[in-house]
């Protein structure tokens, strides 16, 4: 039993040997880890505080590229509809255009009938006369003496008659 009680002697040694230990290793040892162990916290704590300030700036980051899609997609909307209001502008002022054209060709096709439309009865006035004023002279079977007088004649006898 002797092996399992130490002595006095052996715990007052082992005590002075762990005292001194403690002293050596608080005087050269403890200070050197103690700082080691204060650097990294705070280099912990600097890498915490900036990755902190990166998600913030992240955040401020992904706002603005929010907000500048948001301007994007109403300047995109404002050109669309730009776009779509002059198209539209164009197609209206092209068929007033056509409009106002076609009024003009009516306008001018009627004017061209109606001078054609003239000129035919004209025709037909003198074409009638001269054929009357052949008829007139088979029916007397004689021939007047003059013969631009006989034309003036038919042409105020046609102009007085009524021709549609």
């Amino acid at each position: 039993m002797a092996l399992l009680t130490p002595a006095i002697g052996l715990i007052f040694w082992m005590l002075v040997v762990f005292l001194l230990l403690v002293f050596i290793l608080r005087k050269f040892a403890w200070k050197p880890i103690i700082d080691g162990l204060n650097d990294r916290e705070k280099e912990i704590q600097g890498a915490l505080d900036m990755a902190e300030s990166t998600k913030a700036e992240m955040a401020k980051l992904k706002a603005d590229n929010a907000n500048l899609i948001a301007e994007a997609n109403a300047a995109r909307d404002k050109i669309i509809r730009e776009a779509k209001d002059a198209s539209e502008r164009m197609i209206l002022e092209a068929k007033d255009k056509a409009i106002t054209e076609g009024q003009k060709m009516i306008d001018n096709a009627r004017e061209t009938i109606r001078n054609e439309q003239q000129a035919a009865i004209a025709s037909m006035k003198k074409e009638v006369a001269t054929l009357s004023l052949q008829i007139a002279e088979q029916v007397l079977g004689r021939e007047l003496n003059d013969k631009a007088s006989q034309e003036k004649l038919i042409t105020e006898l046609a102009s007085s008659a009524r021709l549609n």
